[in-house]
């Protein structure tokens, strides 16, 4: 049974599942979805053409489905869509696309968004994703599954975050990231593989040889780089991990990467 506050304030228009759960002081706005189950604790705002999905739990004073911090903005009707099980915490803000973009910021399922985080307009956040305390993604970001984003760090816009990466507190991302590395730092800088978070995950030990392996080989010395990644395909093409990695890198050949820190 859906339960509304007397104090909510709740649109006609919006679409609420079963058992919805809207807390005091909240606003849902005319162009709402709510999944089944999902509850806003309260002091909630979600506005705009925004889909939550099922199951999931929305702390006081976040703000969902706001108007994109975006000079060229003029009030399209863009969406934020959000998939099922999160948890947003306190202040998290997320907002709505752009025309100039896709259209669309999508935020995947089972996911857990620390207080004052911050998705930006025509993100892609996958599944499993960690925003930490006042994390912030520009506009335009991609963070694959199971990436970690460390407190007070931020992705510059259009970035591009592999799977299984942990980016460090106070990070400065300002490069595209490889699948399962670790970076950190002001601008951050790869510092190895993400081998925490690899182990915590359930990989063979056989994989995360094969990503050392071809992490030492992708970042040597000799040769360009472009030699290297083909080098790296070569000898790790049995290895889908290792593949992943490369596929990542190809797949944008103009977007900058994080590299190792080189010594002065």
């Amino acid at each position: 049974m859906t339960n509304i506050h007397p104090t909510a304030i709740v649109a006609a228009g919006a679409q609420l599942g079963e058992d919805v759960e809207i807390g005091a002081y909240s606003i849902v706005g005319d162009h709402v979805v709510l999944g089944a189950r999902t509850r806003l604790v309260s002091h909630v705002v979600v506005d705009g053409h925004t889909k939550i999905g099922e199951d999931c739990l929305i702390h006081p004073f976040a703000y969902l489905g706001g108007p994109p911090q975006h000079t060229a903005y003029r009030g399209e009707p863009t969406r934020l869509v959000v998939g099922d099980r999160n948890q947003i915490r306190e202040y998290a803000t997320m907002h709505i696309g752009t025309s100039q973009g896709r259209g669309v910021t999508e935020v995947g399922s089972d996911g857990l968004f620390f207080t004052q985080s911050h998705v930006a307009h025509d993100c892609i956040v996958a599944d499993h994703v960690i925003l930490s305390h006042a994390a912030t993604l520009g506009g335009h970001v991609q963070v694959a599954e199971y990436a970690l984003i460390g407190g007070l760090a931020a992705v510059h816009q259009y970035s591009r975050i592999g799977r299984q990466v942990n980016v460090g507190g106070l990070a400065a991302v300002t490069k595209d990231v490889i699948p399962f590395g670790s970076v950190w730092g002001n601008h951050a800088h790869l510092e190895g593989l993400n081998l925490v978070g690899l182990k915590r995950r359930g990989f063979a030990r056989e994989t995360i040889n094969d990503l050392r392996a071809a992490y030492r080989l992708l970042f040597a010395d000799e040769g360009t780089l472009q030699e290297r990644i083909d080098d790296v395909a070569r000898v790790f093409a049995a290895s889908p991990e290792v593949m992943e990695i490369i596929d990542f890198v190809r797949a944008d050949a103009n977007r900058p990467l994080c590299l190792p820190h080189q010594d002065d």
